[in-house]
């Protein structure tokens, strides 16, 4: 049995349970543990595609072997007392950690963990949790000594024990983000766009540097920022947001003044966790050009696109506290919080603190 004290917690994998790392083999159980959970909180499902998750495990700087930990349950009779009636055959995927530490300087590591929710009075997430927070502290040999190192970790604000167990281990509460949703039940209200202002698509042969810098300017000023090498963060976000299957460029739409990009909306035709839901990964205005309307325009043009398509609802993710107005934008676009999530966080080492902080 693997045991380790952790604070005041005594954090140990139930006898029988094994523990690996992950393979590309893995993604179809994983994704079907993370909606076993997430069915059993907020009655919906977080992955309806693959293509997320494959991506994330072969990203720059990720390692799924070593980043990744899945917990199977042992090979035991259906009527072990370990676990609940119910219980789905032996051997199965109950368990799952990731640990980010991509970012350079890796200041502030992201620790994602899922538990079958049949499982989850085994202590297993306390386990996962602990493994992915010993993981993060890896990256403190490439964080210069004067810098603040802070673990993060987040989930649903409905989450009760999960965030009872977060505070048992020393996390506390920063920051909540929402992911917000509009209903589209007749055609959007088509945008209005500001003198001098243009719209054109991406062109994938000739724009990725350009918009790829777009979007680092336009959220450098936001929570959490922390600037990355260009080549670095160029290469981060091909893969991210151009270098998955069904990567659609006439769904990324760029606000243009003269030669210049003045801000920029990219899209998906279908979010990750539901197929009948467009999604707006990226809306961003350059400070020069903001308060003059064009983000209420690109997001009426991508409202008006996912239309035309066929979807009729879309939806996004925005900071809480965003202190450029975002929230406000988004509702006062017809769009509703659709879920809540809560970030917490842990000091490990106290320092400078370079992730920009607020506005």
């Amino acid at each position: 049995m693997n045991t380790q004290i952790h604070e005041q917690l005594v954090i140990s994998l139930p006898e029988g349970f094994t523990i690996r790392g992950a393979t590309l083999d893995d993604v179809d159980a994983a994704i079907k543990l993370f909606n076993r959970w997430s069915q059993s909180l907020i009655h919906e499902d977080e992955f309806t595609d693959p293509v997320a998750l494959r991506t994330e495990w072969v990203s720059p700087g990720f390692d799924m072997s070593e980043d990744v930990r899945l917990v199977f349950a042992p090979l035991v009779s259906l009527n072990s007392p370990n676990v609940t009636s119910g219980v789905a055959p032996n051997g199965e995927l109950v368990g799952y950690v990731e640990v980010w530490t991509t970012s350079k300087p890796p200041v502030h590591p992201w620790i994602w963990a899922r538990v079958d929710p049949r499982y989850e009075k085994l202590g297993i997430d306390a386990y996962l949790f602990a493994w992915g927070e010993a993981r993060a502290q890896k990256a403190l040999d490439e964080v210069p000594a004067d810098l603040r190192f802070a673990p993060q970790v987040g989930t649903y604000q409905q989450a009760e024990s999960v965030k009872k167990l977060f505070a048992d281990m020393g996390y506390h509460r920063i920051r909540s983000s929402y992911s917000m949703r509009i209903n589209m039940d007749t055609p959007p209200i088509a945008p209005e766009w500001p003198a001098g202002i243009t719209l054109r698509t991406y062109n994938p042969e000739t724009d990725l540097a350009s918009v790829y810098r777009a979007d680092d300017d336009s959220f450098r000023d936001h929570y959490g920022y922390v600037e990355m090498p260009f080549e670095e963060g160029l290469e981060r976000f091909k893969h991210f947001m151009t270098g998955y299957e069904g990567f659609d460029p006439t769904l990324w739409f760029l606000a243009m003044d003269g030669d210049e990009i003045a801000g920029i909306c990219l899209c998906r035709e279908h979010a990750y966790d539901n197929p009948d839901v467009g999604y707006i990964n990226t809306l961003g205005v350059l400070r020069a050009w903001r308060k003059r309307g064009i983000g209420l325009a690109l997001l009426r043009h991508a409202f008006c696109e996912l239309y035309r398509r066929g979807q009729r609802k879309a939806g996004l993710g925005v900071d809480a506290e965003n202190l450029t107005g975002a929230l406000h934008l988004y509702e006062n676009a017809g769009m509703h919080v659709h879920q809540a999530f809560d970030r917490f966080e842990k000091e490990i080492r106290p320092g400078k603190e370079i992730s920009v902080q607020s506005l």
